[in-house]
């Protein structure tokens, strides 16, 4: 089973080899930063589930309909609207 980290640098790698560009690029494209996937293959490098869950979302609305989902990540279902609370 592959860690968190593990999983969001093979789905940046498979984007970026399909799209002809490196991970840099994709980190810039979801972060508005490039060394993102750079700090997170360090040795030792955590993240949190929320960073995660939101690139895992990030990664899965953007994937292109020409390219598999690796098989064996999680991908998240698509959201739903849902009703604020505050205004029930």
């Amino acid at each position: 089973m592959m860690t968190p980290q593990q999983q969001l640098t093979v789905l940046a790698d498979t984007l970026a080899s399909h799209d002809g560009v490196t991970h840099f690029a994709i980190s810039q494209r979801l972060l508005g930063r490039g060394d993102f996937f750079k700090h997170l293959r360090k040795p030792g490098r955590d993240i949190r589930f929320g960073t995660y869950d939101r690139l895992l979302r990030k990664f899965s609305e953007r994937w292109p309909a020409d390219l598999e989902w690796p098989a064996d990540i999680p991908r998240p279902a698509p959201d739903t609207p849902t009703q604020d609370v505050r205004s029930a």
